[in-house]
């Protein structure tokens, strides 16, 4: 009965059953052989909305990702879909800031089948001119909705303010008034400079690499560039700045809630401190002022014992940060009844103080949350790692970016390393070496100078910390 199930076993160590090729046009390939039940097929193109700018391109690696999946040169629309939803239906397509990404995953005996779908997505789309204005119609409509939704559009509004709408500043989403400029042309444009074979990562979980390098060969084999022009990658070049815009008008009869950000030049994913500001963001965590707790919740982060648990008028606080090949971001956002508004500044100004305090007892960061963070962010990466579909695209992007795959244990043994001094300096450096990005949705005048009351902290580049009024509290 044993040998039913033989292929899902492994003895070997898991670095061992990472391996890479080349092929004969440029595409890389990364596998890992570990058996399983199931594969999963995953293709990584570098390209996204950095790039668009400088090549007028704007709004259009967001309608790639929506014309994703559609009639190619062997098959038609309407084919495509009922051979995918035969395989299950599990096939994604998203754009970011600097890659696009095609994924799936079907069963072992389906594999082949799923890789020809991929890889005709990928390489051989028709882009059809009736499936553009059927996907152009659908995007004003998302456009729209997601306007409405602060979760969803602020953080995006905000990485353009940190970047004066330049670069990595350029719109993920397809600006509104842009919909109409996006032509077939623009589209094939845009895969005639970023659909090169040379650009592409084909990442690939639960098969032998031996029968990988032949899928890939038979279905990318022929997939040639068909540019000669150098891409140029403008460096990211981080502002800062503010923005502020009012509130949506409710669908419901509820509470109001004003939300801001505030957040500063983080380090990109090639920085040695990266796994140090990883622990950091941990560190501070976050949520919703609601939770019915539970393990692995963040409930003795930062955000919770210091901002949510102690303020009834704060809805949600965030830290979150953004890692990039040559940039990055770190920042936190709150959500607050109108009233509280005016506190908030100084609120945050407050709390981030304190990450540069080496003083425990004035609420500097102590031993404990240290190593409790690190502990959380070490299981986080091993638990996302236990989803085939996040070690896939880890896989494919790790070799994209650094041009190889640093195993888990290596990653927990930089998180281990982390100290709280290395903390408290990053803290320093983060805070003070750039100047704020401040978005707000609300009424901005009743925040008051958010970055007068950063700089009373000492937060910003050049503030000098005041000693703040004493006050009872800050409601």
């Amino acid at each position: 009965m044993l040998n039913a199930f033989k292929r899902c076993y492994s003895t070997a160590p898991a670095s061992q059953l990472i391996k890479t090729k080349t092929l004969s046009n440029g595409t890389r390939l990364i596998v890992d052989e570990t058996p399983s039940y199931f594969s999963a097929i995953g293709m990584y193109v570098d390209a996204g909305s950095r790039y668009e700018s400088r090549y007028g391109l704007t709004g259009c690696s967001h309608i790639m990702d929506k014309m994703g999946f559609k009639s190619t040169e062997s098959f038609t629309n309407s084919e495509m879909l009922k051979r995918l939803n035969h395989l299950g239906g599990n096939f994604m397509c998203s754009s970011s800031r600097e890659t696009m990404i095609y994924q799936a995953s079907v069963f072992n005996n389906d594999t082949e089948t799923m890789f020809k779908l991929l890889s005709e997505t990928v390489s051989k789309p028709k882009l059809a001119q009736e499936e553009l204005d059927d996907v152009l119609n659908n995007t004003s409509y998302e456009l729209n909705e997601i306007w409405l939704q602060s979760d969803l559009i602020l953080p995006e509004l905000f990485q353009q303010v940190a970047y004066n709408n330049t670069n990595l500043g350029n719109p993920l989403l397809c600006p509104a008034d842009q919909l109409g400029n996006i032509t077939r042309e623009k589209l094939l444009k845009y895969r005639q400079l970023f659909y090169n074979p040379e650009r592409l990562v084909v990442s690939m979980n639960g098969v032998q690499l031996q029968q990988a390098e032949e899928l890939a060969e038979k279905y990318l084999g022929d997939f040639k560039s068909t540019s000669t022009e150098q891409i140029i990658k403008d460096k990211a070049v981080y502002t800062g700045g503010e923005y502020s815009l009012p509130s949506p008008d409710l669908a419901y009869l509820g509470q109001e809630f004003h939300h801001i950000y505030v957040g500063f030049q983080g380090v990109s994913i090639l920085d040695p401190d990266v796994y140090k500001l990883a622990v950091l963001q941990m560190l501070i965590g976050g949520g919703g002022s609601f939770s019915a707790g539970g393990p692995g919740k963040g409930m003795y982060s930062r955000a919770y014992t210091r901002i949510l648990n102690q303020y009834g008028f704060i809805e949600s606080c965030k830290s979150f940060i953004h890692n990039y090949t040559d940039d990055g971001l770190f920042g936190i956002s709150l959500s607050c009844i109108p009233q509280a508004n005016k506190v908030m500044g100084e609120l945050i100004g407050y709390e981030f103080s304190l990450l540069m305090d080496h003083n425990v007892g004035n609420g500097g960061l102590s031993e404990k949350e240290v190593a409790r963070a690190k502990n959380q962010l070490k299981s986080s990466l091993i638990m996302n790692l236990e989803s085939k579909m996040v070690q896939l695209e880890d896989s494919g992007r790790q070799l994209q970016i650094f041009g190889k795959r640093e195993d888990i244990k290596e990653m927990c043994r930089k998180i281990d390393e982390v100290t709280r001094e290395q903390l408290i300096e990053l803290s320093r450096r983060v805070l003070t070496g750039s100047q704020p990005t401040v978005l707000i949705q609300g009424d901005r005048d009743s925040f008051g100078d958010i970055k007068g009351a950063l700089a009373k902290y000492g937060i910003g580049v050049g503030a000098t910390k005041q000693e703040p009024a004493k006050k009872k509290g800050w409601w």
